[in-house]
């Protein structure tokens, strides 16, 4: 299948990989990129110097195009920007933010730049600033979330721009993919699904709750003072939303998540760490290998594709 999104990126098919904080590190993103997808380093709030380790173990493993995702709040996110162009990264996805003092250096170095944007007027300034294309992400998705669904989002985001357009959010197979494709994107950025993969570091009490979710088992905290998060349900999201709902300040919410998610990626803590996962984590029932999750949702994809053409 190609799209522009694989023509731009050097891929073999129109899938990413989310840059999920803790999650997407070396050994998860090369095995995307082996695979043939576009696997991506997520930066999260790490050092720079870590990031580029990260980079520099992910070129062992793999000599296929891979990403960074820069979470633009990261205290080092200036000195990030600047590791990405000396390591030779082609590809950043960037979040929490607007890109925009770095895409002149990005530029010169020949590096493909795709914000992930939640709304039109967004990606209408991504795309005048000099984007490449934008990842237009649902509310149904896992970690920092905005307000519209990918249903809704992705064709607006679609009309309004000329860049190829990514769509991200409730999309964990081929049928998704296929929806993907009919909205008018040109690829898919899937995290949840990914969490699960063999090659994934994520501790087994992570992948276990991924695994077992129903589909009403995630819910959103940090509606009230507009940074919005989806996540599994449990004792921590209680917690939270008994206080949230209570009127209690963003300093002492943000104390309760305070390295939740490493609680939950890195030591397995499935009651008080932040298990970030999107809506779609119901369907995703099995862990595989990413070669074999690629290709699972290709061949579903083209099967739906071919019977439209047809």
């Amino acid at each position: 299948m190609k799209t522009r999104i694989t023509d731009m990126l050097g891929i073999e098919y129109p899938i990413i990989q989310g840059g999920m904080a803790w999650v997407a590190e070396h050994h998860l993103a090369a095995a995307v990129s082996e695979a043939g997808g576009m696997g991506l380093i997520g930066a999260g709030g790490a050092p720079a110097e870590f990031v580029r380790e990260q980079i520099r173990k992910a070129k062992e493993m793999t000599q296929k195009p891979f990403g960074v995702n820069l979470m633009l709040m990261n205290p080092e996110a200036d000195a990030i920007a600047q590791v990405i162009v000396e390591e030779g990264v082609k590809v950043v996805t960037t979040g929490a933010g607007n890109p925009g003092k770095y895409l002149a250096m990005w530029k010169a170095a020949g590096v493909k730049i795709i914000p992930v944007i939640a709304s039109v007027a967004m990606a209408k300034m991504m795309e005048r600033a000099g984007a490449d294309a934008v990842v237009a992400e649902g509310c149904e998705s896992g970690g920092h979330i905005g307000y519209s669904t990918t249903m809704t989002l992705v064709p607006q985001v679609a009309d309004a721009v000329n860049i190829p357009v990514i769509a991200a959010g409730g999309i964990a197979d081929g049928r998704g993919l296929a929806a993907a494709i009919m909205l008018g994107a040109d690829a898919v950025q899937m995290g949840t699904r990914f969490i699960v993969a063999q090659e994934s570091i994520v501790h087994d009490n992570y992948k276990k709750k991924v695994l077992a979710a129903k589909d009403i088992d995630s819910e959103v905290t940090g509606m009230s003072h507009g940074h919005p998060v989806r996540q599994l349900r449990n004792q921590m999201t209680r917690e939270y939303l008994k206080l949230e709902k209570g009127g209690a300040p963003f300093e002492e919410l943000e104390q309760l998540t305070l390295g939740a998610l490493r609680k939950a990626v890195v030591e397995g803590d499935v009651v008080n760490g932040t298990l970030m996962a999107g809506q779609i984590a119901g369907l995703v029932r099995a862990e595989q290998t990413c070669r074999e999750m690629i290709l699972e949702i290709m061949g579903q994809a083209e099967d739906l594709l071919g019977r439209v053409v047809r």
